[in-house]
């Protein structure tokens, strides 16, 4: 479970987010949506730990962001264009990322990837990959090694239609295993078809619409 109290994020004078409360229910699937600039993506980067908020607290599972450790355990994360080694095939990309927590095996790296559509196998540098294929990518990177919550912005973003509904099913079956996933999307088809609950950001204000 994710709680968020009293979230507030101020930035060179500029209000980024204003007094958010919302909680996250485990083993369900929550959508953020609001225009470019309304405050989502810096929810998320707030609740990843990788910005310290101005005001407020966020709890994971009673354990508290910034103080009880600084980025959250068992998380997977796609934020903004997922980076990778360019010259570099898929497969060797997050073989290097997997070695440095040293939780998983080269054989569950390969299964992450087919998980996605992608081949394993392939010899392909990352710079060749469509920008569909790096989003497939950074989707096995966020689940590779199995971790209890997905945080994912614009996961669908340069997918296909095939990839978008490949996509759409694996999530749905994550959410069947438990996991808590909080997505954001311009899709209003994603969210709808996705979402157990829905919140909107406008001007850093989130407000509820559905599910809570």
């Amino acid at each position: 479970m994710i709680i968020v109290k009293n979230l507030s994020l101020t930035i060179k004078e500029t209000e980024i987010l204003r007094k958010i409360n919302v909680k996250f229910d485990s083993g369900r699937i929550h959508g953020l949506i609001g225009r470019n600039g309304s405050g989502k993506t810096m929810l998320m980067k707030c609740i990843c730990g990788f910005v310290k908020p101005t005001d407020g607290e966020i709890f994971i599972d009673d354990c508290k962001v910034g103080k009880d450790f600084d980025f959250p355990p068992n998380t997977g994360i796609i934020i903004e264009t997922p980076g990778f080694i360019p010259y570099y095939s898929g497969y060797k990309n997050l073989t290097l990322l997997a070695a440095m927590n040293g939780k998983i095996n080269s054989r569950q790296v390969k299964t992450a990837i087919q998980q996605v559509g992608l081949d394993p196998n392939s010899k392909l540098h990352v710079k060749k990959y469509s920008l569909g294929m790096r989003q497939r990518l950074g989707l096995a990177q966020a689940i590779m090694e199995n971790p209890d919550i997905l945080i994912l912005d614009e996961p669908m973003n340069g997918l296909d239609k095939d990839g978008v509904g490949d996509m759409r099913k694996y999530l749905l079956d994550l959410k069947k295993r438990g996991k808590t996933i909080i997505i954001a999307s311009h899709s209003a088809e994603d969210i709808e078809i996705l979402c157990d609950t829905v919140s909107e950001m406008d001007k850093g204000v989130l407000t509820a619409l559905s599910g809570f």
